[in-house]
């Protein structure tokens, strides 16, 4: 591995050839006066996962699609082994036809599957009574080799490892057998992505691999790729997916790559490290410039300093100017102030849900307080969308009711919200539009934060790109006063440092959030309850999305390291070896079992009785946290909201927990209740 840091790849040492995947040698890469790269060198060595890092139009893109032979460089080359194979998922674009997707799947294995149907044909050749004895012998050697590669290249689990790349990319058992141009974009690039899975390329070079993963396929695709057995680079503006799978970053910009070891934050910490060394570098370097421009403007035309003249002179053309990245603008924003809502903000009672034969939800019932901050998470499909519409209103329950808290000044930013801006409108209108008075001062920094700068705010909506307009509704949001929010995958086509501003903004924000969003770093950062949405139902879980996944993890544990249940009944021994046993002795066994029979049941019954006590104290501490929640200004001061808060979390979980207890008591003491009752 290489030291901690970072290295200019126009100065790389070379690696052993054995340890080397891929290498740029002297390569260069411009569009027309934009250059990308110039003259860089760089390598990536085996099982290396490198994140590739910088701002939107640096060259991440083009430096994939030149690994994977899409595109030629200006200068220079790429050299790699001649046996590699490079696998390429770009951001999206590509469809299938023609097959199901169970057989779509298997053409990732088109050489074992050739394999296979050649070890068919011999086998029937075999079975021919008419086969000489030579063809015979050789026949049987070239099974024997291909049975030997089949087996040693794992041919006998395809079905297998297509069925578990397949299931952990969300698709089900029921859509094996489902033609693949019945599937949606989104689903046509998680097919895409498992074909490269499951094929292994020697280098795997994914383009924002995770755009159409919800949060359960991106957690397995995180534990997957840690374990892939080859080198990976990927494009990604999921913060944590690069912390949790990168083990080097590197960094385009200005003409060269950077590399930094370790994951995405450590690496922002080194560059923001490293850049302010650059700018003191330049600063010195600029005020050493202006002293010797000085002395030679001073005694130029001095005949006695001629000489002194001259060599200044050289040494400053000598100079090569130290380059540092543009400052990125670190815009911060807080929503427009806005009335306080009542307690309760929003509630769905019986609130079920169907589209033609199609049931989402059956009757289920949803409390959203004042000060919640909660993440909606599930599969895609469950109705995450489907629950945002019916708490924001647009849509009614077919059953049930919906019901609005007092005073409640909703905003509800749907998936589809950057197709419902005007396309007459500029950028700029679209924002003065909807903004107060007092907010028109920051639309310029909140454009700028959003990648919008220079002529840029000038541009009809109707030119803009897919990504820009979902930037741009994004901004429009954060003018709108409101105290709750309703946010359908906002960051959506977000760059990191996009999603940073809308991050803080939120942080900051006083009111209710609900959210739905596969980014897991952000839903980490806001949210302090979950709703998991499935199988037709929508639960709320108090804590955060990482606590959830070690409840679950834990329950999943404790299931299978549970005893197998006694059966019902003792069997009856056989006639043959019973012993007799006296009447009045059977008598005595029997009453000294009931009387154990009904000790234990006194144990549970007595355990009983003290859960139920500790649910009832602890909802009367919950009560009375509730209490001074609810209370006027309460958070206001986040420091001294935040213990309050997550005491009252603990407690939720506590009582969750033994509520679980109380109801395996409860079911062991109805088991028991009626051997316990001697006849």
């Amino acid at each position: 591995m290489y030291a901690r840091g970072f290295r200019s790849a126009r100065g790389l040492a070379k690696a052993p050839a054995t340890r080397i995947v891929i290498q740029l040698a002297a390569l260069s890469k411009a569009f027309g006066d934009r250059v990308l790269l110039e003259n860089v060198t760089w390598q990536i060595d085996r099982r290396e996962r490198v994140g590739l890092c910088g701002p939107n139009g640096a060259g991440k893109t083009t430096l994939l699609r030149m690994l994977a032979g899409l595109d030629e460089p200006d200068a220079g080359a790429i050299v790699k082994p001649s046996g590699l194979t490079v696998g390429y998922l770009p951001q999206e674009g590509i469809a299938h036809r023609g097959r199901t997707l169970h057989a779509e799947a298997s053409q990732a294995f088109a050489p074992l599957l050739a394999m296979k149907a050649e070890m068919h044909d011999i086998e029937h050749r075999l079975a021919e009574p008419g086969l000489d004895e030579v063809a015979h012998d050789a026949s049987l050697v070239r099974y024997a080799e291909l049975e030997e590669r089949f087996r040693r290249e794992d041919g006998y689990t395809i079905d297998l490892q297509i069925a578990t790349v397949l299931a952990g990319l969300g698709f089900t058992p029921s859509d094996f057998d489902r033609p693949t141009e019945t599937f949606s974009g989104g689903w046509q690039m998680r097919l895409a992505l498992a074909k490269l899975l499951l094929g292994r390329p020697g280098l795997l070079l994914l383009d924002e691999p995770t755009n159409h993963l919800d949060l359960d396929a991106r957690n397995w695709l995180e534990e997957y790729l840690n374990g892939y057995p080859h080198a990976v680079i990927l494009v990604s503006h999921d913060q944590y997916f690069l912390d949790t799978v990168v083990t080097r970053i590197a960094d385009i910009g200005l003409g060269t790559i950077t590399d930094y070891t370790g994951t995405y934050s450590q690496y922002v910490e080194e560059r923001d490290a490293r850049i302010e060394r650059l700018r003191d570098q330049k600063r010195q370097q600029d005020e050493e410039i202006a002293r010797v421009k000085l002395f030679i403007d001073r005694f130029r035309y001095q005949a006695t300093k001629a000489s002194q003249v001259q060599s200044r002179i050289k040494a400053l053309q000598k100079i090569v100017p130290i380059e540092v990245p543009p400052e990125r603008k670190r815009v911060r924003f807080s929503f427009p102030a806005c009335a306080r809502s009542g307690r309760m903000v929003l509630e769905l009672q019986d609130a079920a849900k169907r589209y033609g034969p199609v049931r989402v939800f059956e009757p289920l019932s949803l409390s959203v307080e004042r000060g919640d901050r909660i993440a909606v998470v599930g599969p895609n499909g469950a109705g995450k969308s489907t629950l945002m519409r019916l708490l924001g209103g647009v849509e009614p329950p077919d059953e049930g009711r919906r019901r609005e808290g007092h005073q409640v000044v909703l905003q509800y930013f749907r998936q589809d919200e950057a197709d419902r801006l005007d396309p007459t409108r500029t950028v700029y209108e679209t924002l003065t539009d909807t903004a107060s008075v007092a907010m028109v001062p920051a639309i310029r920094n909140i454009l700028g934060g959003f990648l919008f700068s220079g002529d840029d705010v000038h541009k009809p909506v109707a030119v803009l790109s897919g990504g820009e307009r979902t930037r741009l509704a994004v901004a429009r949001m954060l003018l709108r006063p409101a105290n709750t929010l309703l946010l359908d995958e906002p960051t959506n086509h977000l760059d990191i440092d996009s999603k940073h501003v809308l991050l803080e903004a939120l942080e900051d924000f006083g009111g209710t959030l609900v959210i739905v969003s596969h980014d897991r770093y952000f839903v980490d950062r806001l949210a302090t309850k979950v709703v998991e949405v499935g199988g037709g139902s929508a639960t709320l879980y108090p804590g955060t999305y990482e606590e959830l996944r070690w409840s679950k993890a834990e329950r999943e544990r404790a299931k299978a390291n549970r005893p197998a249940p006694r059966p019902k009944a003792e069997p009856p021994a056989p006639p043959a070896r019973r012993v007799p046993v006296p009447a009045r002795e059977g008598r005595k066994r029997q009453q000294a079992d009931a009387r154990r029979r009904q000790r234990a049941t006194d144990r549970l019954r007595e355990r009983l009785g003290a859960v139920e006590q500790q649910i009832a104290s602890r909802e009367h501490r919950v009560r009375e946290l509730e209490a001074t929640m609810s209370a006027e200004g309460f958070y206001d001061d986040r420091e001294a909201s935040r213990p309050v808060v997550d005491e009252h979390q603990a407690l939720m979980w506590e009582i969750n927990d033994l509520l679980r207890e109380w109801e395996d008591l409860e079911a062991e003491v109805a088991r028991a209740e009626p051997a316990g009752d001697p006849a």
